[in-house]
């Protein structure tokens, strides 16, 4: 019965994952300002519900501590059940404001709304890129099923990782700078949630410090966080950019990022 329960919990948050992303999609696209009453404090409640549970879920003591409590193939699903649900509550309890700042209109609307659904592809490649099995818990869970060893994950920066450190991150920014519709509340989104960007890549610097060692600290000085730097002659010729042959991958335990 409880590998039964345990089987549909697991498909049931892949679902929720995919519900929430949904409305992560029109949440973020942005909606014209509305007459009607608004909560600025509200809004801002709800921004800042989101990054602190998010961040501090992530949080090495936090994480052993629930350990205790959540088994390893349950702690992804645990952490992307959370995810989603708090930021399904800032979704749905929103409030728009009544103006905006900007309302673009003809070529320049469509072009934030390239860059827009742009970011999203870059944030699904970033996704691929660091695991989106683990994300969303999917991939713990299905060795449980499997009744398999969860085998451990092992850093080897690829793809746009070995070029900036955080394009997940990056990504995330555009979806919440690029719209047609800045309205106040959109502000005041996009000024706490950039803070959360920035705070929260740094957080993970130092969780995969924690983890990884002097492993990352070797490619936290060798490869920019958000903005790409021109190629030294070292970098074109280290072990970050050749490390599928010059390299062997660092193991480090099972994290959700």
């Amino acid at each position: 019965m409880l590998r039964f329960l345990g089987i549909v919990t697991g498909i049931l948050v892949q679902i929720l994952f995919a519900v929430a992303s949904y409305y992560n999609y029109v949440f973020l696209k942005g909606s014209p300002p509305r007459a009607s009453h608004y909560a600025l404090a509200w809004d801002a409640l709800l921004a800042v519900q989101f990054g602190v549970v998010h961040s501090l879920l992530l949080w090495p003591g936090v994480r052993k501590r629930l350990g205790q409590l959540i088994s390893p193939a349950f702690y992804g699903l645990f952490f992307c059940t959370a995810a989603c649900l708090t930021l399904l509550l800032t979704m749905t309890q929103w409030q728009v404001g009544d103006w905006a700042i900007w309302q673009l209109t003809g070529w320049p609307r469509l072009a934030v709304q390239a860059l827009y659904l742009t970011c999203w592809g870059t944030l699904f490649y970033s996704l691929c890129c660091s695991g989106f099995g683990y994300h969303t818990g999917w991939l713990p869970w299905w060795y449980w099923v499997r009744k398999k060893p969860i085998p451990r994950r092992s850093f080897q920066p690829r793809g746009a990782f070995s070029v900036i450190r955080h394009p997940g991150y990056m990504s995330f920014l555009g979806l919440v700078w690029f719209t047609p519709d800045m309205t106040n509340d959109r502000a005041l989104l996009v000024a706490i949630w950039t803070i959360y960007i920035f705070a929260g890549s740094y957080l993970k610097d130092l969780r995969m410090i924690h983890y990884v060692g002097d492993a990352y600290r070797a490619y936290r000085t060798r490869v920019a966080a958000y903005v790409p730097v021109a190629m030294s002659r070292e970098l074109a010729s280290g072990p970050l950019m050749n490390g599928r042959r010059n390299s062997r991958p660092t193991i480090l335990t099972n994290i959700p990022r």
